[in-house]
């Protein structure tokens, strides 16, 4: 059968209380009411979104809706053994050999949701939702790890099926190396389960706040070294500030603007052991300010100097200085 996500078709969130789901459906079906809508196919979005809250509406079939998971818009998919189980009452009718799982859509799957197959499940163990929050950590609490107080109000069923926000407080650890865009499992710390099922799960969405010097890309951390011309030209040592303390980086002669220097194993801490580079940008800075034996000194060298910085915008044959 083909998924369809009734959340999207409705515009509301996971975590949606009843109130909202119901609130989203009568704007919708106002909307796309056949009798008043003007709307391209309203009439068969209007039993799009129809079909949606009548699963939606329902404790019972919402959450054997959500124990499906989530698919792609139109993907075919199969509920697995372990759901035709949990969900028995109609499991055996739906997938058994008739061939009927193949002719049955969303819709056929639960209308079968009623009757004695819904008294039997009154007590069947349910598992709790999973759930994601997005968290911003420093790069500095990358590098060395932290721990983040959390203070959820989680959507969650309780013994008759009925949705209610429920508060939940702990601390969670973030191991060093955690990076931009990772997202780590914090098992058990979800919905609670209902009737013996077991907690779902909280997943963290791990984001790295700006930082005046640093730069991410996965474990790897850049920053921007401002150089004179002359130590671009001659060459120096500079002390530079890493996650890990300050170390002393030799600038090459001839160093050019944009050119990366690499600090081996300065970076971020890898979680299977080892960590990232640091790379230092080469910046070439002139002096906003000269008095008039500097402005002396950039002109002898301007007289003295073959250096043509433009040389590729020269006209063809032209050895013009």
């Amino acid at each position: 059968m083909q998924y369809r996500d009734y959340y999207a078709i409705l515009g509301v969130g996971r975590d949606a209380s009843e109130e909202q789901i119901k609130q989203a459906y009568r704007k919708l079906a106002r909307k796309y009411h056949p009798d008043v809508s003007k709307e391209p196919q309203a009439e068969e979005k209007f039993k799009e979104v129809a079909e949606a809250y009548q699963t939606l509406k329902d404790a019972d079939k919402r959450a054997a809706y959500d124990q499906l998971g989530t698919h792609r818009p139109g993907e075919d998919f199969r509920p697995s053994p372990e759901w035709q189980q949990q969900w028995h009452g109609f499991g055996d009718t739906a997938f058994g050999d008739t061939g009927f799982a193949e002719q049955m859509d969303l819709t056929d799957l639960f209308a079968h949701l009623g009757g004695a197959g819904a008294r039997a499940r009154a007590h069947r163990p349910i598992q709790g939702q999973d759930f994601e929050v997005s968290v911003a950590i420093t790069i500095e609490e990358a590098y060395e790890g932290t721990h983040i107080d959390l203070d959820l109000n989680l959507p969650e069923y309780d013994e008759q099926g009925r949705l209610r926000r429920v508060p939940h407080a702990f601390r969670a650890r973030v191991p060093k190396g955690a990076t931009q865009g990772q997202r780590l499992r914090l098992a058990g710390k979800g919905g609670r389960g209902v009737n013996g099922g077991r907690n779902g799960d909280l997943y963290l969405n791990i984001s790295l706040r700006p930082h005046a010097l640093y730069r991410a890309s996965g474990h790897d951390l850049f920053l921007d070294l401002p150089l004179a011309p002359w130590e671009a030209v001659l060459g120096t040592a500079v002390e530079l500030p890493t996650p890990g303390g300050r170390v002393r980086l030799k600038v090459p002669a001839g160093t050019q603007a944009g050119q990366h220097l690499r600090l081996p194993r300065r970076g971020l801490p890898k979680p299977g052991g080892g960590e990232g580079d640091l790379y230092a940008i080469a910046q070439i800075v002139v002096p906003s300010v000269t008095d008039e034996r500097e402005r002396a000194l950039y002109q002898q060298l301007a007289d003295v100097s073959a250096f043509d910085p433009r040389v590729q915008l020269a006209p063809e044959g032209s050895h013009a200085h």
